[in-house]
């Protein structure tokens, strides 16, 4: 079933939907922070890099992030920035919160490849959580020589404070504590994405909820998943609807809501704001 706007049909189609569901599976993608005013450009952008923008002619914080700054201490001054505002604060709309209020109750679990915590900050039981590409919050040796990640909070709050001209103080800049080489973010970008402790053990309880919910009346519900890498969370809910005939498949993505044919008949589309959605639900 289609839907491209808001209706009192539609809202009390998902009502129902969770209610009904024995269990609930969210699959949370980047438009889901975005809904929540997590945005990488524009006014916000602008408001935390408007020395970089002009230095740089950066468009927006995600392609800043690529710039091959010739120096450390430039290159954790942006990224401190980054960091902080992604992750250590709150997002300006409440979207994860409501959001919560409506599985809280449930016997739920949250396949992400967000890296913003922003679960985690608005409650979320971190058990019932799989951060598949990393943390924003974590950093790790960039060879890496070990497979372990440190919290950077800390360090991070001070780089915002004390940066000058667009640099850090050199004694700031992370270094390995085993090799003593630089320190770079904990997110997937290559084959040297560390999987930590951690990581493993939500990947292992992610599986095992999959595999204990096989047959069951489960909702699927994917939550502002594009493109870029739909064997994380698309494709494998569309394999899960299509096997399991008791599953209901939910797609709220403004633009690109869709399913395969094999599941259109279990399957609420919804092409609409996330946010305004889970508002008036």
């Amino acid at each position: 079933m289609q839907y491209n706007e808001i209706t009192p049909k539609l809202i009390e189609t998902l009502r129902s939907a969770i209610a009904d569901a024995d269990a609930v599976l969210i699959g949370a993608g980047a438009g889901l922070s975005t809904a929540a005013g997590f945005t990488y450009s524009g006014e916000r952008f602008q408001t935390y890099f408007s020395d970089f923008i002009e230095k740089y002619r950066f468009r927006d914080m995600y392609s800043g992030g690529f710039y091959p700054f010739r120096t450390p201490e430039e290159m954790w001054a942006y990224w401190s920035r980054y960091i902080f505002i992604n992750r250590y604060m709150d997002p300006p709309k409440p979207v994860y919160k409501q959001l919560l209020d409506l599985v809280r109750d449930k016997d739920y679990f949250v396949l992400t490849t967000n890296v913003d915590h922003c679960f985690q900050k608005a409650g979320i039981d971190k058990t019932r959580l799989f951060y598949t590409q990393g943390d924003y919050g974590l950093w790790q040796c960039a060879t890496p020589c070990h497979r372990r990640t440190y919290d950077n909070e800390e360090t991070v709050k001070k780089m915002v404070e004390l940066q000058k001209d667009m640099r850090v103080p050199s004694e700031l800049v992370p270094r390995c504590p085993q090799c003593g080489g630089p320190m770079t973010m904990n997110l997937r970008s290559d084959d040297t994405f560390v999987e930590d402790l951690g990581w493993n053990e939500a990947a292992s309880r992610y599986v095992n909820w999959v595999q204990a919910h096989e047959g069951k009346k489960l909702l699927l519900l994917e939550l502002g998943v594009g493109s870029n890498t739909p064997g994380i969370i698309k494709y494998p809910f569309w394999r899960i609807t299509a096997q399991n005939p008791n599953a209901t498949y939910v797609c709220l993505n403004f633009g690109e809501a869709e399913c395969p044919k094999q599941i259109e008949d279990r399957a609420i589309l919804v092409n609409a704001d996330i946010a305004d959605v889970i508002e008036a639900m």
